[in-house]
């Protein structure tokens, strides 16, 4: 059962699809959401900004579907949005645009290990404290979805392999929970993540294929 929390008119019904109400909320953040990832895809920096707006938007799509840790993670998506927005400007070896680069070892076992230890506390939470119908998925996709936010924020390659991780699981999770819209928004997300890990695999062939993190500079 949905969460109580008076949300205002965003969650009155815009349309229905068949017998299942879409909200505004939900058109509007498949709206944001879409040019969201097409804009990360493009490597423009006005994803970040948009990216905020979709992601308080689907908040509250979330919390009203009882999704509780999804619609937690859109609290600590703010944060990682306003970093990477940061990181994207100035985190260049000249505190210039970013560039590209692969993953190393260490980040790595660093972001396994943290979405292993994440998946098992957001499922224990969860399971203890809430009316979760789908504790474990919803932990999962969380933990995901953090680790992929980070490696998008440094334009990490392999960032776009967890994304379409998430996305796989995301789709019959979100019609499972009746959020129609939603789940067809991660099917256009699940072909823009497959076109930005092209684009940003030509982007790194373009420069090199530099696969280690620049020195830091003087």
């Amino acid at each position: 059962m949905a969460v109580n929390v008076p949300l205002g008119p965003l969650l009155d019904p815009a349309f229905h699809l068949g017998t299942v109400p879409t909200a505004w909320a939900e058109l509007l953040g498949f709206a944001t959401g879409a040019v969201n990832v097409w804009l990360v895809v493009r490597q423009n920096i006005l994803n970040w900004p948009i990216g905020i707006a979709n992601v308080i938007l689907l908040g509250l799509v979330f919390l009203d579907g009882g999704l509780y840790a999804d619609a937690g993670l859109q609290i600590v998506y703010i944060g990682l949005q306003a970093y990477g927005w940061w990181v994207w400007l100035y985190g260049g070896e000249a505190r210039d645009d970013l560039p590209v680069r692969r993953t190393t070892r260490t980040e790595w076992a660093v972001l396994l290990a943290a979405g292993a230890a994440g998946t098992a506390a957001i499922t224990w939470l969860l399971t203890t404290f809430t009316d979760s119908t789908v504790p474990f998925w919803d932990a999962l996709t969380t933990a995901l979805s953090l680790m992929a936010i980070y490696g998008q924020s440094r334009k990490l390659l392999e960032s776009w392999w967890i994304w379409i991780t998430v996305d796989l699981v995301y789709i019959p999770l979100y019609f499972y929970k009746d959020l129609k819209l939603t789940s067809a928004l991660y099917i256009i997300f699940l072909s823009l993540c497959v076109l930005g890990l092209a684009a940003w695999r030509r982007d790194l062939r373009d420069a090199g294929g530099r696969a280690e993190p620049a020195p830091a500079a003087a």
